[in-house]
This record gives structure tokens, sequence and C-alpha cells, in this order.
């Protein structure tokens, strides 16, 4: 069997571990973990990594884990079709969690 196979295992592991396929895998299932729901996840993640300003503050977005770093808000207390307000700067999307 191939998965039992610990060569095979390391070789495929080097050459998916940092494809831009499985950032996005890895993306979209913690959204759908978070309660993110969209009708369509591709569409969302081709939004969330073209966007390049915050919606409210204007800031230029960066990737990392940095202030103005993406956020996806949504709204928490509608399970609908499509709970997806804004791509927001981890600062603003902190400020109107306190405001809530």
């Amino acid at each position: 069997m191939p998965y039992k196979d610990p060569d095979y295992h390391k070789e495929y592991y080097k050459k998916y571990k940092n494809t831009n396929a499985r950032k996005k895998t890895y993306r979209v299932y913690q959204w759908k973990k978070q309660g993110i729901i969209f009708f369509d996840y591709d569409l969302l993640h081709d939004i969330y990594i073209n966007t390049t300003h915050c919606d409210l503050c204007n800031v230029e977005l960066i990737d990392g884990n940095k202030a103005n770093s993406r956020c996806i808000d949504h709204d928490h207390n509608i399970n609908d079709y499509d709970n997806v307000r804004n791509i927001l700067c981890y600062s603003c999307n902190s400020r109107l969690k306190k405001q809530s």
C-alpha cells in the first residue's frame, strides 16, 4: 500500500506542503470551522486574495499576523446562505468585535 511507504510520504509532503492549493484548502477549512458561510468558497478565496485594501479604513492589506493582515468580517448571528460582509484589516475587525 503506497500510503504506508515512508519514502513516498516524505516525497509527497515535500512536493505539496507549501503549494497555493494546500494553503487555499486549509484556509477554506478554517473559514468553515469559524462559521463563515458562503455560496462559493472558490470565489470567496479569490476575493480574499485579490483584496488589497481594507473596506473600512483603506489601509493596504498584507499577509501575516500583523495589524493590517486580511480578515473576513461575517455576521455571527445569521446562519443564512451568505454571512460574509467585508474583507477588513485585523484592526478594524477587532474594533467591530468590541462594538457588538
